[in-house]
């Protein structure tokens, strides 16, 4: 097999050296670059490198900007960005520009060699996807129309990188695998059937599939925590739903998406996160995802309880209506069948476990 190539550039030598040393020592061939100009050159003249780690203070073309220019040359390289700059704002930026993830100094070489197997299955999924896309058509048509129809709105509805971000999500919390997938498509479906047109549905869907983005700049000490968060973890945690708005609204075609990712905890009866909205102060995207929020999460598994079933999830549905759910889209969800929602999970299952990355023990 050919060996990993991972560029690595830090204008500290010894940085740079140990860096390297702990890559070579995991069978990965680093090159060593002191300068952004240096890894410059090298990005320009070779082949494309299966991952770049950069430091984030440069002389010259800092850290973010390298980031800029990588992304401009080559888009599906992942880039970390490692600092001793212990700030959240800094570490957003990063993931706004399109950094993978941002490494804080100094770190141990297993938190290094965890950054790097992730980064490396975030490349290799990138590469999946678009097998998926291209292969779009042949899966269509070995469903039925309305099971067809939702998965080539899901495909359309995020380009591969929107996707590649929340499969980064999903490798990070191993609890909700597949979670943004399922529930992407079943807010399709229901979308669908409420009668919006494509262009409302494609917002909708991208709100749907970056909903938890914001828990990229939760700490992995709560977002991982397998008990009970204390209230003040349980605070920060509810800041997901606001940072991942600001990661979002300002990129403009994800403006209205981002909406809904900013409501998507809010309840028809006010009761909800982080503004207390109520009915149709709510935006509709993010009352449509609230119920196929609901109906993943009572059907999938959890480390504290077995999945429950479709038929228990109408009845929990039906109870909330008026109070967690707008009841007018819960008479919609309630006349669709219950097999719909199941093919449709057997569906994003199947492609899972056909595209599924790469693992490796820790």
């Amino acid at each position: 097999m050919t060996a990993v190539r991972i560029l690595v550039v830090d204008d500290d030598a010894d940085v740079r050296k140990s860096i390297g040393a702990a890559l070579k020592a995991a069978d990965y061939q680093p090159l060593l670059a002191a300068s952004s100009s240096d890894a410059l050159h090298h990005i320009e003249k070779e082949d494309p490198f299966d991952l770049v780690l950069s430091d984030i203070t440069l002389k010259g073309v800092d850290g973010l900007g390298l980031l800029d220019r990588l992304k401009d040359r080559e888009p599906d390289t992942p880039v970390v960005i490692i600092s001793a700059i212990h700030d959240i704002g800094m570490a957003i930026t990063a993931m706004r520009r399109g950094a993978y993830d941002y490494l804080l100094k100094p770190f141990e070489n297993a938190l290094l060699h965890k950054t790097v197997r992730q980064a490396l299955d975030y490349r290799r999924l990138v590469k999946q996807n678009s097998e998926v896309r291209e292969n779009l058509q042949q899966l269509i048509s070995s469903r039925t129309e309305m099971l067809g129809q939702a998965v080539a709105d899901l495909e359309r509805s995020y380009d591969i990188t929107l996707e590649a971000l929340g499969d980064a999500l999903d490798l990070k919390d191993s609890e909700t695998e597949g979670h943004s997938k399922r529930v992407t498509a079943f807010t399709i479906a229901l979308a669908r059937a409420l009668g919006l047109g494509p262009s409302e549905i494609r917002v909708i869907a991208r709100g749907a599939f970056l909903h938890d983005i914001g828990k990229m700049a939760i700490p992995d000490a709560i977002l991982l925590k397998p008990g009970r968060l204390s209230a003040e973890e349980q605070a920060i945690m509810r800041e997901h739903c606001a940072r991942g708005y600001h990661i979002l609204h300002k990129i403009p075609f994800l403006h209205d998406a981002a909406e809904i990712v900013y409501s998507h905890q809010e309840h028809f009866d006010g009761s909800g996160y982080p503004r207390g909205l109520k009915g149709e102060e709510i935006p509709l995207g993010a009352r449509v995802f609230a119920i196929a929020d609901a109906l993943d999460a009572i059907t999938s598994d959890r480390p504290y309880r077995c999945a429950n079933s479709f038929e228990a999830a109408r009845r929990e549905i039906r109870r909330c209506a008026g109070t967690q759910f707008d009841p007018a889209i819960v008479e919609t969800y309630l006349s669709l069948p219950d097999q719909l929602w199941q093919d449709l999970r057997a569906e994003i299952r199947h492609h899972n476990q056909r595209y599924a990355p790469l693992t490796y023990s820790e």
